[in-house]
């Protein structure tokens, strides 16, 4: 785990270390340069696996290929011993960045259907004077870039980007609506024009002396459910193996491991899993604990921990301390994040970090398996748009925002206001809506733009029409795994780990587990109303059942409350933020999504523009 930086055309050596230097916090442990032939490259590194012999940038023993690297090759020794047996000869011990280097000369870009893991790195073939980068199937791991006046430059975040001479710096207003409209920043969109997120499952080659570059496809989250008629204890058993073996593969390192415990069911399996490798008396899990009681999963996360006697850590706070840390987060935070869930995952992290440098957690499980209350809506919103007619909608939506607001961790009234408020729209905009700051006619008040609906939710419309079945669900689940998994859910993790420079791993995010997850019929997701079917089934046995059954809570922190009180307020220099504040302080109606979006955008710009 890593960060990365390089570029060809203008600049030189200092530049590669400032914006090398820029990314000390995702690799602390060397740094390494590579400055030939007009190009650059430079590594920060956190040393997980073959510590000795892992040291990048990493050429082939000739000299003609030459890598930089962020992530991990789960299944690096499989393909090292198939690379051996085609006469490849390795200089490093078990080094998976080496791998890489040969896995590309040996099969070009058709090595990417071999690997399974999380990564983004850049790869200079001296042969064809091209540079090629790739970003792994889910985009765990970041990867920026520009490419202006026969400049090309790339790094794993912005702040470190921002460090070329040559970088753009002026804020994209299209973005900002974007951020606002989603809650977050969908690939291939940055805060800033001309700079682009290569997205998930892309590669970029370019092309000699920075002539050209292009973005292409390598792979998709495809929805396509088989009915291949297998028991459905069979399938369940299918699952339990596959996810046995993501995680043996994510507990191979060099260095201390340990296991994310929220109380919910998927950090619970991956630690149940784990278990199955490591005795669970040396296997060590993390949770972290608050004061207030909505807020609050350490009782569940403790009772799995006993119920499987892993070594068990938890740290307890009061959610109002955890403002404090919010500067030194805003200080590091290279993109805006609309997620609060961030301060409590970044406090996890930080928490964990003092004991371990890996944590394994359930990343990815509700964006498979339909974990979400929004699937249990789905049903219930197709009736609905189907038979209520606007006028009366228009008025029960009236009559909900007279219902009391409460500031709970996903409170009643929220959950109604928000999914009549999806309702309003047609169903390929229900959930960037429902998941976002503002909805559309909200967005042409704040910021004064007039981009169309067809603009502004262009990548949810492209994932929702990608898919090829009709049905909601499915339409619902690509959406998840497209967009929120990838620009929310996995750039919070990122952010959050590195930062505290701690690698995360997500075993449900494993090649073989999306495939299998991607070709199961969606009732085996949800049915009859319970979210993740098939895998609470596969959990029986393993996971106790009043884990399995209990209620989803999330991640939660209290904004509202936060807000309303005033511990924090973002500037209310607009009216519209002003008209909004002062609605949300006295009750009339709860905008925590937009106010904690708007304060975390003016944080963002003020540590970026500070003028």
């Amino acid at each position: 785990m890593c960060g990365i930086a390089g570029f060809s055309g203008s600049g030189g050596r200092e530049d590669i270390e400032a914006m090398t230097g820029a990314l000390v916090h995702r690799g602390p442990d060397a740094d390494g340069f590579y400055a030939r032939d007009g190009l650059f490259l430079g590594h920060r590194r956190l040393s997980i696996i073959d510590l000795g012999g892992g040291a990048q940038p990493m050429e082939t023993e000739d000299g003609e290929m030459v890598i930089v690297f962020n992530g991990e090759i789960y299944n690096h020794r499989e393909l090292r011993k198939e690379l051996e047996q085609r006469g490849c000869r390795f200089a490093t011990d078990h080094s998976d960045t080496e791998v890489l280097l040969h896995g590309w000369r040996e099969w070009g870009e058709g090595m990417l259907q071999k690997l399974n893991g999380m990564w983004a790195f850049a790869i200079y073939d001296k042969r064809s004077r091209r540079i090629f980068l790739s970003r792994d199937r889910f985009g765990k791991k970041p990867l920026y870039y520009f490419h202006r006046a026969g400049t090309f430059a790339f790094a794993s975040e912005l702040t470190a980007l921002l460090k070329h001479p040559l970088a753009p710096h002026e804020l994209s207003e299209l973005s900002r609506v974007k951020f606002f409209a989603h809650g977050l920043l969908p690939a291939p969109n940055t805060p800033f024009s001309g700079i682009w997120k290569l997205p998930a499952g892309h590669n970029l080659i370019v092309e000699p002396d920075a002539t050209a570059c292009r973005v292409s496809r390598y792979w998709r989250f495809a929805i396509e459910p088989e009915e291949n008629g297998v028991a459905e204890s069979s399938l369940a058993e299918e699952l339990q193996e596959k996810l046995a073996q993501a995680t043996a593969r994510r507990l191979i390192a060099d260095v201390p491991l340990g296991i994310f415990l929220s109380g919910g069911i998927d950090s619970s399996a991956v630690a149940a899993l784990a278990t199955r490798q490591i005795p669970a008396a040396d296997l060590r899990t993390f949770t972290i604990g608050f004061s207030e009681p909505t807020f609050d999963e350490s009782a569940p996360a403790r009772r799995m921990a006993e119920f499987l006697g892993t070594d068990h850590c938890e740290e307890r706070l009061g959610l109002a301390e955890a403002i404090d840390f919010l500067p030194e987060i805003f200080d590091k935070l290279d993109e805006p994040q609309g997620d609060s869930s961030l301060l409590p995952t970044w406090m996890l992290c930080r928490f964990a970090r003092r004991h371990v440098t890996v944590a394994l957690g359930g990343d990815g499980g509700d964006e498979l398996f339909a974990g979400y209350d929004t699937f249990r809506a789905i049903r219930a919103s197709e009736a609905y748009s189907r038979f209520v007619p606007r006028p009366l909608h228009a008025g029960l939506r009236m009559l909900a925002a007279r219902l009391p607001v409460s500031h709970a961790n996903i409170s009643l009234d929220f959950k109604i206001k928000r999914t009549l408020r999806g309702l309003s729209y047609p169903p390929r905009l229900w959930n960037p809506v429902w998941l976002g700051a503002l909805e559309p006619d909200d967005l042409a008040r704040f910021t004064g733009s007039h981009f169309g609906v067809e603009e502004i939710f262009s990548e949810a419309i492209e994932a929702w029409d990608a898919c090829a079945s009709d049905d909601l669900i499915d339409r619902t689940l690509q959406f998840y795994t497209e967009i929120y998994l990838q620009d929310g859910i996995l750039a919070k993790a990122d952010r959050a780990s590195m930062m505290n420079s701690l690698e995360v791993r997500s075993p449900f995010l494993d090649m073989e587990v999306a495939d299998f997850a991607r070709k199961l019929p969606h009732r085996y997701k949800l049915r009859d109303g319970q979210t993740k079917y098939l895998l609470k089934r596969a959990l029986r046995g393993l996971v106790p059942d009043d884990i399995i059954d209990r209620k989803k809570k999330g991640f939660g922190t209290p904004v509202g409350s936060w807000l309303k009180s005033g511990q924090i307020s973002p500037g209310l220099d607009e009216e519209f933020t002003r008209r909004m504040s002062a609605a949300h302080i006295a009750g009339e109606s709860d905008e925590r999504l937009f106010l904690w979006g708007e304060y975390v955008w003016q944080q963002w710009t003020a540590r970026h523009f500070p003028a």
